[in-house]
């Protein structure tokens, strides 16, 4: 049960991050702040982002084992993803490298995050 109270924590991270910030840089797009250009490389760092930071809040709850942490979240979300690319549009090679690069992501932030509650500790 505490497993599955880390994972949801996790993931609302990640779902929160993502809708916060794409909501912020809408905006400022929107208000012609920030360039179109900018905005596609926003739109591809925004996931990755949120899935290091949804894996650094899952490593820094485990004991052993950060990059397994972060590939299960990672893989959770980019199923996720992945399915509802497929109800709304087709799938591109293009897709699947983004995907490889957000459970890339999930794992680095998780193995980061297991990394820093180890310097916690005295």
């Amino acid at each position: 049960m505490k497993y599955l109270k880390r994972i949801i924590k996790a993931c609302l991270f990640i779902v929160g991050s993502i809708l916060i910030l794409t909501f912020l840089f809408t905006l400022l797009n929107y208000f012609d702040i920030i360039g179109i250009k900018t905005m596609t490389i926003i739109k591809i760092i925004i996931p990755l982002f949120s899935l290091a930071l949804g894996g650094f809040i899952l490593g820094k709850g485990a004991t052993k084992n950060g990059w397994m942490e972060g590939l299960k979240i990672g893989l959770l979300i980019t199923i996720i993803m992945l399915i509802f690319n497929l109800i709304f549009t087709n799938i591109s090679l293009k897709d699947f490298i983004f995907y490889i690069a957000l459970i890339i992501s999930a794992i680095l932030g998780s193995m980061i995050g297991i990394n820093v509650k180890k310097e916690e500790k005295p």
